[in-house]
């Protein structure tokens, strides 16, 4: 357990047979019972999904609070200055490595709910504010309410604490990069070497596999749809699938080069083109309506902060989750299934970075930059739907995230070209994520944290598979693996918890030896 090369010998290569086939067979038995019998897994993913969020709700939003919370605590210590992962300078430039940690968590669902989330809750407004829907007093909340569910809280978790864990455990103590090393500072041997890791190992391979295969599948839906409605090629099983298949294909070849080719070159080249289409829509859109309302909302959600972040509704601690299971819980669980696995994906590319820019990057600056781009995209569509009711909202009924997407880039000048640049710019944010997630999966599962391309590309190709089979029952299979990560969520949160206390440990015992 004292080998920390980066080199991998056969040895380090080989797979961990008990988590491969507990984790790859749950997943595979889902996707069965999806074939199967789709209603019969429906009722049990929902009974699933109203029992965490009833009695674990309350838990997930006291744990991202507090992490965060934690997290610039540690920016002010002395020991925030200690530098991590056993290099003396950063493998990768700050560009290269924020665009990487920025694509991969920001995926997808960035684009997909960047658009049809600040419109959901203009139509309406969180109970919390309680405005009239469609009016203007609903512009501050519905934005200030985006800002919540992806700001400080969700970034914080996807790897501020739990990644000074990893890198001081792996990097300096030799333990594996893994989730079971999260629980290290409670279970101590047991948690490396016996039934928990691997409990632990699994639940988090689960979660990241779920989340990440629905973006997969949410991916072909969208392009599927956005190509017939633009070329008029219809939008079918048959499309989905192509779709679905040159996705592998991209973030399959990005595997095979390695992860400061692939991973890297993606998320630059992804960055660049969001960049252009954002600095596009700020121009070409209505300029002063962006602006206003991310400073109108940016004020509301701090002012709102723990109110916010805390909010019960008329519920009691364990009482029925309503709205708040549908959005704040559902994202939180979304963002901690993510957790165990995104801050072993952060330890990797942050290796010569202190505990204070790693937490600064991921828990200030990330939410920050996602928050103007929910302003840029969503903001747009409230400002449309202002001017000319029913522009954005007839075609997001249903909540129909690309057709808000599309309604809005349509609505532009050029409208027919942004389009297929922003179809375009969510098939390389899921690419990257793919590509990442595959690369933390294979790494879960050999000695050693560079695992092999054969690994790698397998769990890539599987997850596009699983995609496939879940779009091949309709949108409702995907819709119900996402749910599921809400499910998975509730033991991820549990092997998440020992980081409040350990990384506040190990950033103080930094500070001693300076």
């Amino acid at each position: 357990m004292s080998e920390t090369s980066m080199e991998t010998t056969p040895q380090e290569s080989r797979i961990n047979k008990p988590l491969f086939l507990l984790s790859g067979g749950f997943i595979a038995l889902f996707c069965v019972a999806a074939l199967v019998n789709l209603d019969g897994l429906s009722a049990l993913v929902d009974w699933g999904f109203n029992i965490a969020a009833t009695y674990f709700g309350l838990y997930w939003q006291i744990l991202l609070l507090a992490t965060f919370l934690i997290g610039l605590v540690l920016c002010i210590l002395p020991g925030g200055r200690a530098i991590m992962g056993g290099l003396a300078a950063p493998e990768f430039t700050t560009f290269q490595w924020g665009s990487m940690i920025m694509c991969t968590l920001l995926a997808g669902g960035g684009v997909f709910w960047a658009a049809g989330e600040p419109i959901a809750h203009f139509l309406y407004s969180p109970p919390l504010y309680g405005a009239e829907g469609g009016s203007e007093a609903a512009v501050t909340p519905a934005i200030a309410q985006s800002f919540m569910h992806w700001g400080f809280l969700a970034w914080a978790i996807l790897g501020s604490l739990s990644t000074v864990m990893l890198m001081h455990y792996h990097y300096e103590k030799g333990l594996p990069l893994a989730p079971r090393t999260l629980l290290y500072p409670v279970f101590g041997d047991k948690a490396i070497n016996g039934p928990i890791g691997l409990i632990a190992d699994a639940s988090s391979i689960i979660a990241v596999v779920a989340g990440t295969v629905g973006p997969i599948g949410f991916l072909g839906l969208q392009v599927s749809y956005g190509l017939s409605d633009l070329f008029g090629i219809p939008d079918v099983f048959a499309t989905q699938f192509m779709v679905i298949a040159a996705l592998v294909a991209l973030y399959t070849i990005s595997a095979m080069t390695g992860l400061s080719r692939g991973i890297q070159l993606l998320s630059k080249i992804n960055v660049i083109l969001a960049a252009v289409l954002l600095l596009y829509v700020l121009i070409a859109g209505p300029t002063g309506f962006i602006f206003g309302s991310f400073f109108s909302g940016f004020t509301t959600y701090l002012g709102n902060f723990f109110q916010m972040a805390l909010y019960r509704g008329d519920a009691a601690v364990f009482g029925p989750p309503g709205w708040l299971g549908w959005w704040t819980v559902f994202f939180w669980g979304w963002f901690m299934g993510y957790g165990p696995l995104m801050a072993m994906f952060i330890a990797r590319v942050s290796r010569g970075r202190s505990i204070r820019s790693i937490i600064i990057m991921l828990s200030i600056i990330a939410p920050i930059v996602t928050n103007f781009w929910f302003t840029i995209i969503g903001g747009t569509g409230i400002s449309m739907e202002l001017t000319e009711p029913g522009t954005i909202s007839a075609a997001f009924e249903g909540f129909n995230l690309p057709a808000a997407l599309l309604a809005i880039t349509n609505n532009l000048p050029m409208g027919f070209v942004v389009s297929i640049l922003f179809l375009i710019l969510t098939t390389i944010f899921v690419a990257t994520t793919g590509d990442s997630m595959s690369y933390v999966i294979s790494a879960t599962m050999t000695k050693g944290d560079s695992p092999s391309t054969a690994v790698r590309v397998f769990w890539g190709i599987a997850m596009g598979v699983m995609a496939v089979i879940l779009i091949s029952v309709g949108s409702g299979g995907v819709s119900k693996l996402q749910s599921f990560i809400v499910v998975t969520a509730v033991p991820v949160s549990l092997i998440l918890l020992p980081s409040l206390w350990d990384a506040l440990r190990i950033t103080l015992a930094k500070g001693k030896e300076s």
